[in-house]
């Protein structure tokens, strides 16, 4: 993974020095359940899923560059939520933001970086974004990043006792964000 320099952020390789600041946010209720997962219950649980984003090779932590801290984390992982596109070359993006910084359009900067990256860089074809119903702030940045709504499915959240939620997905094509 190459390191992404934007504005005012840096997208970096995770560290396990990184693991106070994330579980600083972790362990909010305004965080895990809106992606899926429940809140951290200690900085060592965050030590491990730190390992867990070394291991996968495809998350980055979010540096606000001016605090020279980590505010969140956002992924390209090798997901295909529509088997029928299954033959592109695709990922999925996925995000979390310390509810400290939200309303910065830190994330939207985040995303346009990595989509570039995706695109430019890994030659994607199709890159997805989703969110659940439930969770107006992914919306708003998926469709400020130019992600088309696609479709809606049920899916049950393993890491949230398996609760059933709606899950929307959209995409943008390599043609849709070479013409913009």
């Amino acid at each position: 993974m190459e390191t992404i320099f934007t504005d005012r952020l840096i997208l970096r390789p995770w560290s396990i020095s990184d693991s106070s600041d994330l579980y600083e946010y972790a362990q909010s209720e305004l965080v895990g359940p809106n992606t899926g997962w429940k809140p951290h219950k200690s900085e060592e649980e965050s030590k491990e899923i730190i390992n867990m984003f070394i291991s996968n090779n495809d998350s980055y932590a979010i540096v606000l560059k001016k605090e020279n801290k980590v505010i969140g984390g956002i992924g390209l992982h090798n997901r295909k939520p529509d088997i029928s596109l299954e033959c592109l070359e695709q990922r999925e993006i996925g995000y979390v933001l310390n509810p400290k910084y939200w309303g910065n359009g830190y994330i939207p900067e985040a995303v346009r970086a990595l989509v570039k990256y995706g695109f430019e860089k890994m030659n994607l074809d199709l890159i997805w974004c989703g969110h659940y119903d439930f969770n107006n702030n992914s919306k708003r940045v998926n469709e400020k990043c130019g992600f088309k709504y696609k479709f809606t499915r049920k899916e049950n959240l393993e890491r949230l006792d398996n609760i059933e939620v709606n899950a929307l997905y959209y995409n943008i094509l390599r043609s849709e964000y070479e013409n913009n």
